[in-house]
């Protein structure tokens, strides 16, 4: 018997690994600068839920980006344990200069398989942008650094409409050619279906890219995000970027809504009997509280439907 011709749940991993991207990806795009002070006790409040894996901030230009101007002086303020992994993201070698002396031990570089929102989101070419990254992987794998890949607009862009799959593919494969370790999928507008996910996740395996190699990030603009990761999960996929409270958006992309809610795909996760390390109410109070400090509701439907308990 095939794996095809097995219940759903014996198609699943055991475990999945959860990357919290919501201080970095989830803050970025606020009109509303949280203090640093509110940013470690978001942190710390993700870390109590059971996080391992917390996207921390991003050394960008501060004019570019001055919700996360305070980079450098979060990482010196938030707990580091050896078992927590803090990713950060760096744009350029500049970017990197600074995380390095700032300690950090892994960071996440970023290019859109996309041309137009490579050009409105970094100002250069999809091309342009990979020779840029090419030095900052190589000096972060020189300093013994972790690297992930971004690789947004995997399935269509507001202005150049869908992105071809074999784009996609030689894009992807670029960055972990240049020496990424990992390489996360980005549907930065929300705009995937199951579909989607698992004709692009088997164009990468038949490049010879293996799910282990992949991690997935879901907006959830159209409510896809759920039914986006079981698919990636049944392909073999077991890394999945979510935001607590469904943080999230691009300043950049029209339209796009904010990430998948952690507190969501726990959930979810939870009633498959896959393990995550993270506690369901616990990651949803974190991402309640958050909300709070930005003076918005949650997006996580868990949050919402908890909200009288948390």
């Amino acid at each position: 018997m095939s794996r095809g011709d097995l219940p759903m749940r014996e198609r699943l991993p055991d475990r999945v690994s959860i990357v919290e991207v919501g201080p970095r990806d989830g803050l970025q795009a606020e009109r509303v600068t949280v203090p640093t002070g509110a940013k470690v006790d978001f942190i710390e409040r993700l870390l109590a839920a059971g996080h391992t894996v917390i996207e921390a901030t991003s050394f960008v230009s501060a004019a570019a980006v001055p919700q996360l101007a305070d980079a450098a002086e979060l990482l010196a303020r938030i707990p580091w344990k050896p078992e927590v992994r803090y990713p950060v993201l760096v744009p350029n070698e500049r970017g990197l200069e600074r995380a390095l002396a700032a300690g950090v031990r892994e960071i996440a570089v970023f290019v859109s398989a996309s041309e137009s929102y490579s050009r409105r989101n970094l100002q250069r070419s999809r091309a342009d942008a990979l020779v840029m990254c090419t030095p900052v992987v190589s000096r972060a794998k020189a300093a013994g650094l972790r690297v992930r890949g971004y690789l947004s607009m995997v399935f269509a862009d507001p202005w150049d409409g869908p992105t071809p799959v074999g784009t996609v593919v030689a894009t992807g494969r670029s960055l972990l050619e240049l020496g990424c370790d990992e390489l996360s999928l980005g549907d930065t507008i929300g705009i995937g279906t199951a579909a989607h996910v698992q004709r692009l996740i088997t164009a990468y395996a038949a490049a010879g890219v293996p799910p282990s190699a992949l991690a997935v990030h879901f907006h959830d603009t159209y409510g896809q995000g759920l039914a986006n990761v079981l698919a990636a999960l049944e392909l073999g996929v077991t890394t999945i970027d979510t935001s607590a409270g469904g943080l999230g958006g691009s300043a950049f992309a029209p339209g796009a809504a904010g990430n998948l809610a952690t507190e969501d795909l726990v959930w979810m996760l939870d009633g498959l009997g896959i393990e995550t390390g993270v506690n369901v109410r616990k990651a949803a109070a974190a991402g309640a509280w958050m909300c709070q400090q930005l003076g918005r509701e949650p997006a996580g439907r868990v949050t919402r439907a908890l909200s009288p308990v948390l």
